[in-house]
């Protein structure tokens, strides 16, 4: 979902190496080999950023602009993406490219007929510049509707170099270990854990983690795709270890009312704000961006991470999200719409947005050097090399009524389990009962 990091000097040379230009000098930026085959078309393009996100995205779009000479116009659409998208289609203003956070949502979107398959330009792209399995969730039966631009890595666990050295606490790589930890934190003086409760996507992400580690892969993926129930032992299992987290007081910034009035961003600002309230925050690479744009923090000096701890004596997890751009039948200009997903599909492409910083591509093609720290540059690293191995987030994959809409579903239901979690088999019928009905529809 949510999804920053450089000086000027390596911003500015990712930035030019992208558009095959010198681009601080303040002079104009020349794409390069564009051939303006566009000019005078407008292309509109729908996704959930908001923000630095938003503000990163825009230079993609730029660029485009400047190689192609079609204009572009984004349209935040909030989390409620499939709904948002639903009712413009209907209102006939569906725009042309929509950036996808959920597979399920992009599954759902081809079963009712709204996409168009990318062209064979852009699958000859992916063949060569991806591993399998992001054509696979980009996939809906065998046919390739959408391409991964931005992933995530959600599995990091962010902190303050000084709250740690200061509670004279190490990175742990165990799950019992993080909490020892955390008590270890706040009994320093600072909270552990700043958790965004009001943004019940985060929420999860904190399962999904767990339950990957605990329960392993192939459960992962048989609960995923609701091959296994939700009331499955080992769920009530996953939910029982999260909820030591949850109902732990002094481990959470502001205990269970706080985190449920803690957005994502403001997670973030608890651990690397003016005001710092937690030493720890647990969610994706894509914090950085936040930790370095809104806040000034050097990372990894001011902001660093270590991998999600392993669960129980499981393997370390490894969780992936993403944003998928696809076409839309019904927009106004799918020529000119799929010419931007093949743009998108190209290390050029990729490099503006990593020299920006916030954002990790899983093209295999892009050079490691666009990115403006190490730090992201060792995510990045780790996340292509992982190539098939890597578990899509399992709420991305379920349709949009279970795992990605606000106020429903497993958001919902997870937020009341953070409010009250002594009921962990309890919470599990519910997940069950809620996805029964959206996996039916």
């Amino acid at each position: 979902m949510m999804r920053r990091r450089t000086n000027l000097l390596a911003s500015c040379t990712a930035l030019a190496l992208a558009l095959g230009a010198t681009a601080c000098g303040g002079g104009p930026v020349s794409a390069g080999g564009g051939d303006k085959s566009l000019d005078g078309q407008t292309i509109t393009v729908a996704g959930v950023w908001s923000g630095s996100e938003q503000k990163n995205f825009q230079k993609v779009l730029d660029a485009f602009t400047e190689k192609t000479g079609a204009k572009t116009q984004f349209v935040s659409t909030g989390d409620n993406v499939s709904t948002v998208i639903g009712s413009k289609i209907e209102g006939g203003k569906a725009p042309d490219v929509v950036m996808v956070p959920q597979v399920g949502v992009l599954q759902q979107f081809a079963k009712q007929g709204w996409l168009a398959p990318l062209s064979k330009t852009a699958g000859a792209a992916v063949d060569a510049n991806y591993a399998s399995v992001w054509k696979n969730y980009g996939s809906v039966d065998g046919t390739l509707y959408g391409l991964y631009f931005k992933a995530a890595h959600k599995s990091t666990v962010w902190y303050s170099p000084d709250a740690l050295d200061q509670a004279g606490v190490e990175p742990p790589t165990t799950y019992d270990a993080l909490l020892k930890a955390g008590h270890t934190v706040s009994d320093s003086g600072l909270a552990a854990f700043s958790v965004a409760g009001q943004d019940g996507w985060t929420l999860t992400d904190w399962f999904e983690n767990i339950y990957l580690s605990q329960a392993g892969p192939e459960k992962y993926d048989a609960l995923a795709t609701h091959r296994i129930k939700w009331t499955d032992p080992t769920v009530v299992e996953a939910l029982t270890t999260l909820g030591k987290l949850f109902k732990d007081k002094q481990l959470m910034a502001g205990g269970q009312k706080g985190a449920l009035n803690t957005d994502f961003p403001g997670s973030v600002e608890k651990v690397f704000g003016p005001e710092p309230e937690a030493g720890m925050v647990y969610e994706g690479d894509f914090v950085a961006g936040v930790a370095k744009d809104q806040f000034g923090r050097k990372i990894g000096e001011d902001a660093n991470f270590f991998p999600f701890p392993a669960v129980d004596g499981g393997k370390a997890p490894v969780v992936s999200g993403g944003d998928a751009a696809v076409v839309l039948k019904d927009g106004k200009n799918r020529k000119a719409a799929m010419r931007f997903l093949e743009y998108l599909t190209t290390p050029e492409a990729s490099a503006v947005w990593a020299g920006a910083g916030g954002f990790l591509s899983p093209n295999k093609k892009l050079d490691l050097a666009s990115y403006g720290d190490d730090v992201t540059r060792e995510t990045a690293k780790s996340l292509v090399a992982a190539g098939d191995s890597v578990r899509f987030d399992m709420s991305d994959q379920a349709p949009a009524a279970f795992g990605g809409t606000k106020g429903a579903g497993e958001w919902k239901i997870l937020q009341d389990f953070l409010r009250d979690p002594s009921d962990p088999e309890g919470t599990a019928a519910e997940l069950e009962s809620a996805a029964a009905k959206a996996y039916k529809g």
